[in-house]
């Protein structure tokens, strides 16, 4: 038995990376030998298995009979993934993927179109590797788009989607999955809500930046610096859909984007299969960002209703990603990326002022059942009231 690292590892090495995680090929066995020595089967698509001690991933040749270690690497999705390491320490390298690893080139192999998913692939290795300059060579672009124009990429189960973008939010440059995917004609298919707003206008006085479709990504890279939650960021990236779908009559204005928005989120989180916490997040953003932008001008009993529609009295955690969302929304624009926003703070110390009230107190001085939720919220409009009347924002830099 031979045994050869394969994949990343060995592309990460040679960047001078450190290694994630190691996989392994072995050549000359069989599966039932690997059984034999203790090795664990697992997944479905090819004969991959466990190691008993290290619990790394072994997997036979997934090429044709034969094939060995060159026909299991031809059939990987790009070159620079398509390298191994032999058990002398020789370098394997059928696709030159050494050499587009210095060309800083992610190209496709000969099996690239086996899998569309590797469409979205190609996008997240762009988003890892953004800042060592990695390009997508001109023959694998064009080689996408016909994927995408010929309708490859319908066939892609839900999940699988919503796995890439899970993964690529987590990456260094998430901005750049999206931008590689439009580039592609890809965002238009996983993401048709993301991808309509390009060359919608907004009020130049509050969006110097214009484009909508470029605020989106404006926001969500001031959220990777906010947060590196994959949640926040896609609820950052979708905080604005509402505005694709605004009569154009109405440009730049969107009146009433906030509600369309969050019925984009629910229909675009049933479609790809998105977890709750995931679609609960994005619909707040989407519905409540302008409120709390304003948050400051507003009364106690509307910022009590407000944190009442955001459940932030039972969700502290949600409600602070929340509210990371709304300020990277406030910075994603073209010269705020750095100016305070006090608007935080102040939300943050309405919803402790509110949770702060003793509700046994409250319901010990009512003199019947019915007359709780009122004295409840009363007392909560109160303290939220006496907070506001403390709360100091900073002077806002011009």
């Amino acid at each position: 038995m031979k045994t050869y690292l394969v994949g990343g590892a060995v592309r990460d090495r040679l960047l001078g990376r450190p290694v994630r995680e190691r996989d392994w090929l072995v050549t000359d066995t069989t599966a039932d030998e690997l059984r034999a020595m203790g090795f664990q089967p697992v997944g479905r698509h090819f004969q991959v298995f466990l190691h008993p001690q290290t619990q790394e991933e072994y997997a036979l040749p997934r090429g044709p009979a034969g094939s060995g270690v060159t026909g299991d690497l031809q059939r990987r999705d790009l070159t620079i993934n398509a390298l191994a390491l032999g058990p002398d320490g020789e370098l394997v390298d059928p696709c030159d993927g050494q050499g587009d690893l210095q060309r800083r080139l992610l190209r496709h192999t000969p099996a690239f179109r086996e899998d569309p998913l590797r469409v979205l692939r190609l996008a997240r290795f762009a988003a890892r590797y953004h800042d060592l300059g990695f390009t997508v060579a001109l023959e694998t672009r064009q080689l996408a788009r016909d994927m995408v124009r010929q309708g490859e990429l319908d066939t892609l189960v839900p999940e699988r989607v919503f796995a890439e973008i899970r993964s690529a939010l987590q990456e260094p440059y998430p901005v750049e999955f999206f931008r590689v995917l439009r580039d592609l004609g890809a965002l238009a298919v996983i993401l048709p809500e993301l991808d309509r707003l390009f060359g919608i206008p907004q009020p130049a006085r509050y969006h110097p930046e214009i484009d909508t479709g470029v605020h989106s990504l404006m926001v969500l890279q001031q959220a990777c610096r906010l947060s590196p939650e994959p949640e926040v960021r896609f609820a950052a990236l979708l905080h604005d859909v509402g505005k694709g779908l605004t009569p154009a009559a109405e440009w730049p204005r969107h009146i009433g984007h906030e509600r369309r928005g969050a019925e984009l989120v629910d229909t675009l989180a049933q479609r790809l299969r998105i977890p709750g916490d995931w679609q609960q997040l994005a619909r707040a953003a989407a519905a409540q960002h302008l409120n709390c932008h304003r948050a400051l001008h507003l009364r106690p009993v509307t910022l009590l209703k407000m944190l009442s529609s955001l459940d932030a009295l039972r969700r502290p955690q949600r409600f602070g990603r929340f509210l990371l969302v709304c300020e990277a929304d406030m910075r994603g624009r073209a010269g705020y990326e750095d100016k305070p926003y006090p608007q935080a703070r102040f939300m943050q110390g309405a919803r402790d002022a509110a949770a702060a009230v003793d509700s046994r107190q409250v319901v010990a001085r009512c003199r019947s059942p019915k007359a709780i939720p009122r004295a409840l919220r009363d007392a909560r409009v109160e303290a939220i009231s006496a907070f506001q009347e403390r709360f100091a924002a900073p002077p806002v830099q011009r």
